[in-house]
């Protein structure tokens, strides 16, 4: 389905926002003593949100995000902060500066990711929330134990090492499975051969709504598309009390997860407004003076019923946000994974799901980060070929005994 003018709650959704209505009416104040407010340092919560929106504005422009767009900022956030802390030099800077995070340090940055690892899925009894981060890298490869101790103790990562061979992607998607519940099951198709390591994060959300749609209420209604002429779709109905704000240019509303410390915040442009137009131009300064504007009313509410599957390649994005230097083989310095090895970043990827319907909201997303060891080219290392007669020996190397020794004159 082609629903534009629901993406701004596919992004929300992909943030997972953790703000809430400091304020709050009388309504509201035993919801939020039941909360367990997560207290992240503010340059870092401010740069999460900055680079979500600033991401989702840039992937509009990618010829690959037509149509239905469900993306998770937070996901990808994480995956690079576990890049940047193998990084060095300009290419470290480069990968801070993507994720809005220049002047914060590794340290402060890695303990806001290790809050939110830990306070995340705890915030909400009545949500299901889980994050995980693994390192699989080929068992062959020595990676800096600095390197992997940080992964450990600060993303909690589970490092694995493997030989890389075909039959490893079952472990690699086995992983993005368990840790999605068994939403996302395939994240790769092929390991290649310049392939070193794998950098994943895994965010999975399920969420029944404060208050549920009654799915007798459910009808066939028309949805209109920007380009002109209707689709029918599944329209969710029910009428009761929303923070709501009513803005120039859209209007905004926010449905309560649980004990509303999740919520879903949809934007619906007024008038001649498209939804990419609306977003090209929103700002955390903008999202900001959303919830202020916000305020409890009674509002008849229509959500359509829908399910997305989605995969994204974010080199492109990702490159437009300042980060270039990483996907350069022999410029990239990830000397903080391996001090020697010629590394780079072959490919970012995110695949993503969701499902809205009148209980509430699922939706997984699985970051996967490429590094490849920069291949030799042909003329970067002497030949040998046995193009003419040759000599062929076989000893045993610790007594240097010659077991076999042949002239070969023609194979």
């Amino acid at each position: 389905m082609k629903k534009k003018n629901l993406l701004l709650l596919l992004v929300v959704l992909g943030m997972f926002a953790i703000s809430c209505n400091k304020g709050g009416t009388n309504n509201e104040k035993d919801t939020i003593s039941a909360q367990k407010p997560i207290e992240i340092a503010a340059p870092v919560a401010n740069a999460i949100t900055d680079f979500s929106f600033d991401f989702f504005k840039t992937l509009q422009t990618d010829p690959q995000a037509q149509g239905n767009v469900f993306v998770s900022p937070l996901s990808l956030h994480i995956a690079l902060g576990m890049l940047a802390n193998g990084a060095t030099n300009q290419t470290q800077t480069e990968i801070l500066k993507a994720l809005k995070a220049e002047g914060i340090s590794l340290e402060e940055l890695n303990a806001s990711y290790k809050k939110l690892m830990n306070e995340l899925p705890l915030a909400d009894p009545k949500v299901k929330l889980a994050l995980a981060n693994a390192i699989f890298h080929k068992n062959t490869f020595p990676v800096e134990p600095a390197f992997l101790n940080t992964m450990k103790k600060d993303f909690y990562a589970e490092i694995t090492g493997l030989p890389f061979s075909p039959s490893d992607l079952a472990i690699i998607n086995k992983w993005a499975s368990d840790n999605t519940n068994g939403k996302i099951t395939k994240v790769l198709e092929k390991l290649d051969h310049s392939l070193v390591m794998l950098l994943m994060n895994a965010l999975y959300f399920k969420g029944d709504w404060k208050s549920k749609f009654d799915a007798t209420q459910t009808r066939d209604e028309n949805f209109y598309l920007e380009k002109g002429g209707t689709q029918l779709v599944k329209m969710m109905n029910q009428t009761d009390t929303f923070r709501y704000a009513s803005l120039p240019d859209y209007d905004a509303l926010q449905i309560p997860y649980g004990n509303g410390q999740f919520r879903a915040t949809l934007l619906l442009p007024k008038n001649s407004q498209k939804i990419d137009q609306l977003l090209n131009t929103y700002t955390i300064n903008k999202w900001n003076e959303l919830q202020n504007s916000m305020h409890i009313t009674l509002v008849k509410l229509g959500i359509p019923k829908f399910k997305l599957e989605q995969k994204f390649k974010l080199n492109e994005s990702l490159k437009k946000m300042g980060m270039t230097e990483a996907f350069l083989p022999m410029q990239a310095q990830l000397q903080g994974i391996n001090k020697t090895a010629p590394l780079y970043v072959d490919f970012v990827q995110q695949d993503t799901y969701l499902a809205v319907d009148e209980v509430g909201t699922e939706a997984a997303a699985v970051t996967t980060i490429g590094v490849f060891v920069t291949s030799i080219g042909p003329n970067d290392f002497p030949s040998f070929i046995c193009n003419k007669p040759f000599a062929f020996i076989i000893s045993e190397t610790t007594s240097n005994t010659i077991l076999f020794m042949g002239r070969i004159m023609a194979p």
